[in-house]
């Protein structure tokens, strides 16, 4: 007997508790809303004053502030190069035209400063928008950082954590309580791995002793028919409880992530499983055909090799009773991995799907007895697909019979 498995131990405390007294003066901490109100406002104040600097330097060399008027008084005569005046003016003419060249430099003035104002207020809003983009991606870094992590640990990486570094604001503390959240997940599914692998291996002892003790009964030529048929019956019921140990004790390991990882080709995965459904597909009177390319994955051998047994076991036990066939290909489509079996057999709803890969469940059906297995083929099917990185996909075909598509990533 082995022996038992350890208690769990008490958890940790978590790193943030949100009853514990807040500090003396909260508005001191450097929270999200803190560090961006400074960060927009503290920008909005440079720019301010940057935009006011250009401004004033741009007004100051319109003016030209400290240079010579537009004319001149030479001789009792008004000269200019950039305003016209009369050759023997009056003195209103005179008054008018100097006026008029004043106002003709204000409006170029005016232009100018115009135009040099939105060439600079449209510099400073591209910094403006550029730096911006810069600090906000360094505020929602550590965001990114949680959303990777969650995406690992839906793929069933529960060993992940975040980790985050940095003040102590709203998005570390959403991070810690992630983290805690994490490791009480991660004990919760070892204590039940555990639970059912230790389940698994008690109940092997006993099973393989009564199959012992039936195939040593059966082996005596003495005993009555009565007890023989019974010692068949029995090993048959014995055989049954193996198998269902054993599918606990296959899902219970797939449903973590693979870790070895090593190259195996699909196409030679899928034919070991024909090779062992072979006779009972010759006795039941079904074809198996298909055309298996090669496809190499990273991944369990063993675990790959159920997946294309229990899906081809079931192709086969759950076909029609005459003419049908299985089909089993094999290839790489858009840089992944496919495993395709199809068959003919009875009509499927398609609102029965889903319950097809529910362990113990099958076909209108839920926990009764059958001799077509256990009930955890499909299931088994599923948890060592995640557990690769992969999916299945069941259809209903036409005519009957399902259609079974298995994506894994190469």
């Amino acid at each position: 007997m082995a022996a038992s498995p350890a208690p769990p131990q008490a958890p940790p405390k978590p790193t943030w508790d949100p009853r514990r007294p807040q500090p003396p003066f909260p508005w001191l901490r450097p929270t999200i809303r803190i560090r961006l109100t400074l960060l927009y406002g503290g920008m909005f104040l440079i720019a301010g004053i940057l935009l006011l600097s250009i401004i004033y330097l741009l007004a100051a060399n319109a003016l030209n502030v400290g240079s010579e008027l537009p004319f001149k008084i030479i001789s009792g005569q008004v000269a200019s190069d950039v305003c016209n005046f009369p050759a023997r003016p009056t003195a209103s003419e005179l008054n008018s035209a100097m006026n008029d060249c004043v106002n003709e430099q204000r409006r170029h003035a005016l232009d100018d400063l115009l135009s040099r104002s939105l060439l600079a207020l449209l510099g400073l809003a591209v910094i403006a928008f550029a730096f911006g983009y810069a600090m906000a991606g360094r505020v929602l870094s550590p965001l990114g950082r949680i959303t990777r992590t969650a995406r690992a640990v839906a793929g069933s990486d529960l060993s992940r954590r975040i980790e985050l570094d940095g003040p102590d604001d709203e998005l570390k503390e959403l991070a810690d309580t992630f983290d805690d959240m994490l490791e009480r997940l991660q004990r919760a599914f070892t204590a039940q791995q555990r639970f059912v692998g230790n389940a698994s291996h008690e109940l092997r002892t006993p099973l393989a002793i009564n199959r012992t003790l039936l195939e040593v009964h059966l082996s005596d030529p003495q005993a009555p028919v009565e007890l023989q048929q019974l010692g068949k019956t029995l090993l048959a019921t014995n055989e049954r409880s193996e198998q269902l140990v054993e599918g606990l004790l296959l899902l219970a390991r797939s449903d973590n992530q693979i870790v070895e990882r090593k190259p195996v080709d699909l196409a030679e995965v899928a034919s070991q499983a024909i090779d062992q459904v072979h006779g009972e597909a010759e006795a039941k009177g079904v074809e198996i055909r298909g055309k298996r390319e090669p496809a190499v994955v990273q991944g369990n051998g063993v675990l790959l090799e159920r997946i294309a047994l229990n899906l081809v076991q079931n192709a086969v036990r759950y076909n029609v009773p005459e003419g049908g066939w299985v089909e089993v290909f094999t290839e790489v489509e858009h840089g992944q991995a496919v495993l395709l079996v199809s068959n003919t057999g009875p009509v499927v709803p398609a609102y029965e799907i889903d319950n097809l890969f529910e362990p113990f469940r099958r076909l209108r059906t839920e926990r009764t007895g059958s001799d077509k297995g256990v009930g955890l083929g499909l299931s088994i099917v599923r948890s060592v697909a995640r557990a690769h990185g992969g999916h299945i996909v069941a259809t209903p075909r036409d005519g009957g019979g399902l259609v079974m598509r298995v994506t894994l990533p190469v």
